[in-house]
C-alpha cells in the first residue's frame, strides 16, 4: 500500500504543477480575459478548501512517522553525576570513603512482539492516510463544483445586464418612433409619455442587475481563493472579460448507469470503506492488550570505580537480555477499550450503509433536476423565437397604425421576459450538469492522473 500512496502524492504534485496558466502570488494581477478552464486551473491551486485538506495529508505523515517509530529500535544515552556530603560517606564500610559518583549509560531496545498491536496501529495510519487522500479528493470536486457554479452565476448576471440593456433599447426606439409620430400628428402627447415612463421604470433592473454582477464576481473570487490585496485603483475596479457562454447543450444521462458509477466513484465512499478497514485495526490493538509483549534490550555502560574516581579506572561492561510482561488483569481496562473499538467499527459500518442511501438519493435528484432543466432550456428556446417574432409584428402593425403603442410595450415586456428566463434555463442547466457529474463522482479532471488511493 505504501508505493500505491506515495505515487498518489507525487502524482497530485505533479497534477497541481501543471496547472498554474495564473501564477500563484501575494498580489497576482487581474488577467484581461478569464476562463472557466483558467478559473478551475487557479482554484485547484489557490482554493483554501484543497489547501486545508492537503495540510490535512502532511498531518497524517506525522502521525505515520510517529506509530512506525514504535516498530524501531530505541537508543537513548544516559549519564548521572553525584556529589555528596561528607557526613553522608561512610568511613566504616568496607570501601574507602567518597564523595561523587558517576556513571554513563548507552542503552537500547527493540519491541519483539506487542500482541499485534504495532503492526494494527500501522494498518490503522496507512489507511487514514488513504481516507485523508480520498478526502482531498471529494474537498477538490466540491471546491470544483462550487467554482463551477459562481462562474455560472457570473455568467448569468453579466448576460443579464445585456438583456436589460436591449430592453432598454427597444424602448428608446419605441419612444422615438412615438415622437415621430406625434410630430405627423398620428399620436397625441400621452403615447409619448407612456414611452417615456416605461423607459424610465427600465433603468431600476439594469442597475439591479449590474450590482449583481459585481457580487457574482466577488463570489467566484471567494471561491478561486484569488486574493486581490493591491489598493491602487487599476487593480481594484478592473473587471475580466469572461469569455464562455450560458450555452444549453443536452447531455445523455441514465438512472441505472449513474447508480452504478456512483456507487464505483465516490471518492466518499471509498473514504468510508477504509475507515472501517481502520475501526477493525482498531479492534486488534485493543485486543493486543490481553496478550503478552516481547522487548529485546541491551546497554553498554561505565561507571566510577568504588577504589578511585579517575574515569579511566572505572569498570565498564555491556548487557543484553529479554523483558517480557503480560497484563494479567488490568481492572477491566482492556475490555473497556475493546468495546469501544467495537462500537466504533459498527458506527463506521452504519456510516457506510447510511452513505451508500444517501448517494443514490443524490443521484436521483441530480437526474431529477437534469430532467426538469432540459426541459425548462428547450421550452424557452422556443420562447424567445415566439416573442422576437411578436415584438417585430407589433411594431410593424404600430407603424401602420393597426394597434396601440401599449400592446408594442407589452410584447417588448414580454421578449425581455423570455429572454431572461432562457437565461435563467440555460444557467440552471448547466448547474444541474455539473451537479449530476458531482453526484457520479466524474469531473472533467482526467483521472488518469488524478491521484487515487486504491
Amino acid at each position: 500500500m505504501y508505493p500505491k500512496l506515495k505515487r498518489a502524492t507525487a502524482g497530485l504534485a505533479a497534477f497541481i504543477a501543471t496547472l498554474a496558466p495564473l501564477q500563484a502570488q501575494e498580489t497576482p494581477e487581474v488577467p484581461e480575459t478569464l476562463s472557466l478552464q483558467t478559473t478551475l486551473e487557479f482554484a485547484l491551486e489557490n482554493n483554501f478548501a484543497i489547501k486545508q485538506a492537503i495540510e490535512s495529508i502532511k498531518e497524517q505523515e506525522g502521525l505515520i512517522v510517529e506509530v512506525k517509530a514504535r516498530a524501531l529500535p530505541s537508543v537513548s544515552l544516559n549519564g548521572s553525576y553525584r556529589q555528596l556530603d561528607e557526613g553522608l560517606s561512610d568511613p566504616d564500610s568496607f570501601f574507602p570513603a567518597t564523595t561523587e559518583s558517576w556513571s554513563i549509560t548507552l542503552s537500547a531496545r527493540q519491541a519483539l512482539y506487542q500482541g499485534g498491536g504495532i503492526r494494527a496501529a500501522l494498518d490503522v495510519q496507512d489507511l487514514l492516510r488513504e481516507s485523508s487522500l480520498l478526502s482531498l479528493e471529494s474537498t477538490v470536486l466540491d471546491a470544483m463544483l462550487e467554482v463551477r457554479t459562481r462562474y455560472y452565476a457570473a455568467l448569468l448576471a453579466r448576460d443579464q445586464i445585456g438583456v436589460e440593456e436591449q430592453n432598454i433599447e427597444l424602448l428608446e426606439e419605441t419612444l422615438n418612433n412615438a415622437k415621430l409620430r406625434r410630430d405627423a400628428g398620428d399620436v397625441s402627447d400621452f403615447e409619448v409619455l407612456r414611452a417615456e415612463v416605461a423607459l424610465a421604470n427600465a433603468q431600476p433592473p439594469l442597475i439591479r442587475r449590474r450590482g449583481a454582477f459585481r457580487v457574482a464576481i466577488e463570489q467566484l473570487r471567494q471561491s478561486m481563493g484569488y486574493q486581490n490585496y493591491r489598493r491602487d485603483a487599476l487593480n481594484l475596479e478592473k473587471v475580466p472579460d469572461f469569455t464562455d457562454e450560458l450555452v444549453y447543450e443536452p447531455i445523455e444521462y441514465d438512472l441505472q448507469e449513474g447508480l452504478e458509477q456512483a456507487l464505483a466513484n465516490r471518492s466518499e465512499l471509498k473514504q468510508l470503506e477504509a475507515i472501517a478497514k481502520a475501526r477493525e485495526a482498531g479492534l486488534e490493538i485493543a485486543n493486543s492488550g490481553l496478550k503478552p509483549s516481547l522487548d529485546l534490550v541491551g546497554s553498554y555502560g561505565k561507571q566510577r570505580s568504588n577504589f578511585s574516581s579517575s574515569f579511566d579506572d572505572g569498570p565498564h561492561g555491556w548487557t543484553l537480555g529479554l523483558e517480557a510482561s503480560w497484563n494479567i488483569w488490568d481492572g477491566r481496562q482492556t475490555r473497556g477499550q475493546r468495546l469501544q473499538a467495537l462500537s466504533q467499527l459498527e458506527q463506521a459500518r452504519i456510516q457506510q450503509q447510511s452513505f451508500r442511501l444517501g448517494i443514490e438519493v443524490q443521484v436521483r435528484q441530480a437526474i431529477s433536476a437534469l430532467q426538469e432543466a432540459d426541459q425548462l432550456a428547450q421550452a424557452a428556446v422556443k420562447v424567445v423565437e415566439q416573442a422576437e417574432e411578436a415584438v417585430r409584428m407589433a411594431n410593424s402593425r404600430f407603424e401602420t397604425g393597426s394597434i396601440s403603442q401599449l400592446e408594442v410595450l407589452e410584447a417588448q415586456v414580454a421578449l425581455t421576459e423570455a429572454r431572461t428566463n432562457a437565461l435563467a434555463a440555460n444557467y440552471q442547466h448547466l448547474v444541474a450538469v455539473a451537479q449530476y457529474r458531482r453526484a457520479l463522482g466524474n469531473e472533467s479532471i482526467s483521472r488518469d492522473i488524478w491521484p487515487s488511493a486504491e
